[in-house]
C-alpha cells in the first residue's frame, strides 16, 4: 500500500519537469538537425534536391518556432516582456517580408551576389552577438569567464572577416568592382601579419578584457576580410562564394556558443565543414592550392596576360550553324556565365529538343566553376527542364570531344580555355578545362571579344576549326532554331 500511494507521488513531478519549454525545444532542435543533415544530402544531387530544399525548410520552420517558444516561455511576466516580444516580432516580420521580396525579384544571373550579400548578414549578426556577449558576462567567474572572452574575441573576429569579405566578393559579383585580383606590397606579409596580431589580441583580451582590444581586433578583422577578397582573382571567385559559405558556417557556430544554443553550433559546423570541403573540391578542379586561395592569393602573381587574342577571326551566320548542327552526329553544349546573363537556357532547351528529334546526339558539358557559384549551370538547365541524363560534368565527357562533330561554346570562356593546357606561362596554366578545341567544329556564342572573367585572353577564337556567332546568346540561339 504504500508503494501505491508514493507511486504518483514520485512519478508525475519527474515527468512534469521534463516537459519543460527548454526541453521540447532541445528536441526540436534535434530533430531539425537531422533534417539540415537530410537536406545537404538531398541537395548533392539532381534528382532529389528538390525534397532537399524541402527538408531544409522545414528545418528551419521548427528551428525558428522552437526557439521563440523558448524565448517567449523565458520572457512571460517579466516587466520587459512585451517590449521584448513586439520587437522579436517585428525582426522576423521585417526580415520575412525582405527575405520574399528578393526571392521573387532576383534573377538567376543575380544569385551569387544575393549569396555573396546574404553571407554577409550572417557576419554582421556574429559581430553583434560577440559584442553583446562581451558586455553580458553576468554569472561567470574563474575559467569560465576566461573560456567566455576566448569565445567572444574569435567569434568577433570570424564575424567580421565573414562579413567585409563577403561584401567585396558582392561587388565584383555584380561589378561594382574590378575582378583583378588586388597586388599590395607585401600583401603576404599583411595577411600572415593580421594572423599572427589575432593570436596575441585573443590572447591579451583572455588575461586582461579590456574593450578598446575588442574595437582593435574588429577593425582589424574587418580590414583582413576586405583585403583577403580583393586580393583572389575573378576566376577563383566560384571558389570564394563557397569559401565565405564556409566562413559564416564557422561565424554561426561561434554565435551559437555565445548564445548557449546547440542548433546554432551543429547548423553552423554542416555549413562551415560542408563550405570547406566544397571549396576543396573546386580548388582541385581549377588546379589551384586550397591553402592559397583561403588565404586571399597566397603566392599567386598578377596575371600577365593583356586579354588581347591575337590571330585571325572565322564569323560564322546563325543560317550557317543551322546547317552544321543539321549535318551533324554528335553535338556537345558547354554553356557558362553568358548564357545566364542572356537568359538564354529555355532556348538551347529548345534547341536541344529539336537536335535530339532530328536523331543527333546532344549532350552538355559543365564546368565545376562554370558561371559565378558551384551549380550554377545546373540549375539554369533543369529550370528549363532539360534532362538530367545528358547533362554530364567536365570528367565524364572530356574524353569525347574528339569524336563530336560540333561543340556549342555559349557564353562560356575561362573554362574553355586551351592556353590552360598548352601555356605553361599563362595565368590559369594548369587549370582543367573543358577540351571543346578537340572537335570537328567548334561554335562559339560571343557578344563580342573581350576576355573572360579572369582577363585572360583566348586562343580558342583563332583556332581553324572554331567559328564567333557574335551577337546575343538567346537571340542567336532563336535564330538558328528558325532556320532549322
Amino acid at each position: 500500500m504504500p508503494a501505491r500511494r508514493t507511486r504518483p507521488e514520485a512519478t508525475v513531478p519527474e515527468t512534469t519537469a521534463l516537459l519543460t519549454p527548454a526541453s521540447i525545444a532541445g528536441a526540436a532542435y534535434i530533430v531539425a538537425a537531422l533534417l539540415f543533415i537530410l537536406s545537404l544530402a538531398g541537395l548533392s544531387r539532381h534528382e532529389t534536391a528538390k525534397a532537399g530544399v524541402g527538408y531544409g525548410i522545414a528545418g528551419m520552420v521548427i528551428a525558428l518556432v522552437a526557439t521563440v517558444g523558448v524565448v517567449v516561455s523565458d520572457a512571460w511576466g517579466s516587466p520587459q516582456a512585451t517590449l521584448g516580444l513586439s520587437l522579436l516580432a517585428a525582426a522576423v516580420v521585417i526580415g520575412g517580408a525582405i527575405g520574399l521580396w528578393r526571392a521573387r525579384v532576383v534573377e538567376m544571373t543575380g544569385m551569387p551576389e544575393l549569396i555573396a550579400l546574404l553571407h554577409s548578414f550572417v557576419g554582421l549578426a556574429a559581430v553583434l552577438v560577440g559584442w553583446n556577449g562581451a558586455l553580458e558576462t553576468s554569472g561567470l567567474s574563474g575559467a569560465l569567464l576566461d573560456i567566455h572572452h576566448a569565445e567572444v574575441f574569435i567569434g568577433v573576429f570570424i564575424g567580421a572577416v565573414t562579413f567585409t569579405g563577403s561584401i567585396v566578393a558582392f561587388l565584383k559579383l555584380s561589378a561594382r568592382m574590378k575582378s583583378a585580383p588586388l597586388m599590395l606590397p607585401g600583401k603576404n606579409a599583411l595577411n600572415l601579419g593580421a594572423l599572427v596580431a589575432f593570436v596575441a589580441l585573443t590572447v591579451w583580451y583572455v588575461i586582461t578584457p579590456e574593450l578598446w582590444l575588442l574595437v582593435v581586433v574588429t577593425a582589424l578583422a574587418l580590414a583582413l576580410g576586405w583585403h583577403l577578397v580583393a586580393s583572389i582573382g575573378g576566376g577563383d571567385m566560384p571558389v570564394v562564394i563557397s569559401m565565405l559559405n564556409s566562413y559564416s558556417g564557422w561565424a554561426a557556430a561561434a554565435a551559437g556558443f555565445l548564445l548557449n544554443n546547440d542548433l546554432l553550433i551543429v547548423t553552423g559546423a554542416l555549413v562551415g565543414s560542408s563550405g570547406a570541403y566544397l571549396s576543396y573540391i573546386m580548388c582541385k578542379a581549377m588546379n589551384r592550392s586550397f591553402i592559397s586561395v583561403i588565404a586571399g592569393g597566397f603566392g599567386i602573381a598578377a596575371p600577365s596576360s593583356s586579354g588581347e587574342v591575337q590571330g585571325e577571326i572565322h564569323e560564322i551566320t546563325a543560317t550557317d550553324a543551322a546547317a552544321l548542327l543539321r549535318d551533324a552526329t554528335s553535338v556537345i553544349i558547354t554553356p557558362g556565365y553568358g548564357m545566364a546573363v542572356a537568359q538564354a537556357q529555355h532556348p538551347v532547351a529548345d534547341l536541344t529538343a529539336k537536335l535530339r528529334e532530328r536523331g543527333v546526339d546532344v549532350r552538355f558539358g559543365i564546368h565545376p566553376v562554370a558561371g559565378r557559384l558551384p551549380g550554377h549551370m545546373n540549375v539554369l538547365l533543369a529550370e528549363a527542364k532539360v534532362p538530367y541524363d545528358i547533362v554530364e560534368e567536365m570528367d565524364e565527357i572530356n574524353d569525347d570531344f574528339a569524336e563530336t562533330s560540333v561543340v556549342l561554346v555559349i557564353g562560356a570562356n575561362d573554362t574553355v580555355n586551351p592556353a590552360a593546357a598548352e601555356d605553361p606561362g599563362s595565368p590559369i596554366a594548369g587549370m582543367p578545362v573543358l577540351h571543346v578545341w578537340e572537335a570537328s567544329d567548334v561554335i562559339v556564342f560571343k557578344r563580342s571579344m573581350a576576355a573572360g572573367y579572369a582577363g585572360v585572353a583566348n586562343p580558342l577564337f583563332t583556332r581553324d576549326n572554331t567559328q564567333m556567332l557574335f551577337g546575343d546568346a538567346k537571340d542567336r540561339v532563336e535564330d538558328i532554331l528558325r532556320a532549322l
